[in-house]
């Protein structure tokens, strides 16, 4: 079985704004001043709880897992308002999903955001009957770099290293594909911690994801 696993948030959905919007919610809502989308873009890849913690540790310090679990919650709570309001998928992408599923192409999402919010973008662009399996960063007992995901969907939809792509946007993902001895494509497009792709050293450098194809085509 052919099988591509992509990576969501910076590869086929541009979730920044949405993510930022949550954050700065919650900033506000504790008092605290706001951050620019940029900083957001620089800090998605790890997680949401990860990600509220670079926003919030740089204005104030963390006064222990009590407060910090009021901070979190209220950071879902806005971020399940604000998920899926304003992303949306680069180009080329559901065309492209398209395509794999007429050439009877597996799909698969692995992604370090949680399923609550996961599922949330999807259901907002009408995207899961594109894919026979989306793994979150909550899903199993680990998450991205941390091959385990990976491999799970290889072995769950039946395929095998050889006939794997996985398809991201940052070092997080290359590295999860090295980790399971998957071919890794990254697109140029996304977060990345506001580095270059181009220097982690994908197996191939794709300006959008619609070479893909080409990797199932014989």
């Amino acid at each position: 079985m052919r099988l591509v696993v992509f990576d969501l948030d910076g590869t086929l959905i541009d979730t920044a704004g949405e993510i930022a919007d949550a954050v700065n919610l919650t900033l506000a809502f504790f008092e605290m001043a706001q951050v620019d989308e940029q900083q957001v873009r620089q800090w998605i890849g790890h997680g949401t709880g990860w990600l509220m913690r670079q926003a919030w540790q740089q204005q104030r310090a963390i006064d222990g897992d009590d407060q910090w679990a009021q901070v979190m919650q209220k950071f879902v709570y806005f971020y399940h308002d604000t998920a899926g309001s304003r992303s949306a998928p680069y180009p080329f992408v559901v065309e492209t999903l398209r395509k794999l599923k007429e050439l009877q192409v597996k799909c698969a999402i692995l992604t370090n955001k949680e399923e609550r919010f996961t599922s949330r973008v999807l259901d907002a662009h009408r995207m899961k009957e594109h894919f026979d399996l989306v793994i979150s960063g909550d899903s199993l007992p680990t998450k991205k770099p941390d091959p385990s995901g990976l491999q799970h969907c290889i072995s769950e939809l039946g395929a095998s290293l050889g006939s794997t792509l996985f398809v991201g946007d940052s070092e997080i993902d290359i590295a999860t594909a090295r980790a399971a001895g998957v071919v890794c494509w990254a697109v140029p497009y996304g977060y990345n911690m506001g580095r270059p792709i181009a220097d982690c050293q994908p197996d191939r450098l794709i300006e959008d994801i619609r070479p893909v194809t080409s990797f199932f085509a014989s």
